[in-house]
């Protein structure tokens, strides 16, 4: 009588190996793949703040800037040098410290006003700058 012998069975494993093999050359693709694009050069349009809650300032003085390029100190019409004094002015009062400039642009105006206005206000020392949103 003759024995039948038993079939080992082989344990069952996974191979990865080829798994990494299979996820570098993924990697090495999408790296290359990618487009790195400069910030600058992206279309970005600002969104509006859904969230924005109302500040309350007692002592505030708000500048506005128009698409066009006008400047509006407390709601009164001003040329740039005009806002540059009255913000010069500003800033020798004594309560200095505690004014806070309430930059009102719209979405269509130009950095360059905005930011004309923030150098003339940081130019006196009034940093407190905050941007008014929809």
């Amino acid at each position: 009588m003759s024995v039948i012998p038993e079939k080992r069975r082989r344990k069952a494993e996974i191979n990865i190996i080829p798994l990494v093999d299979v996820l570098i050359v993924l990697i090495f693709f999408f790296l290359l793949s990618m487009q790195f694009r400069n910030v600058n050069t992206l279309n970005i349009s600002m969104p509006k703040i859904e969230t924005a809650g109302k500040n309350v300032m007692t002592n505030q003085i708000s500048i506005a800037v128009s698409p066009e390029g006008t400047f509006y100190y407390n709601d009164k019409e001003v040329t740039v040098n005009q806002l540059d004094e009255l913000v010069k002015t500003a800033s020798h009062l004594p309560t200095k410290k505690d004014i806070t400039i309430l930059l009102i642009a719209d979405e269509d105006s130009s950095l360059k006003y905005v930011t004309t206005v923030m150098d003339i206000c940081r130019k006196y020392q009034m940093d407190r700058i905050q941007l008014q949103s929809r």
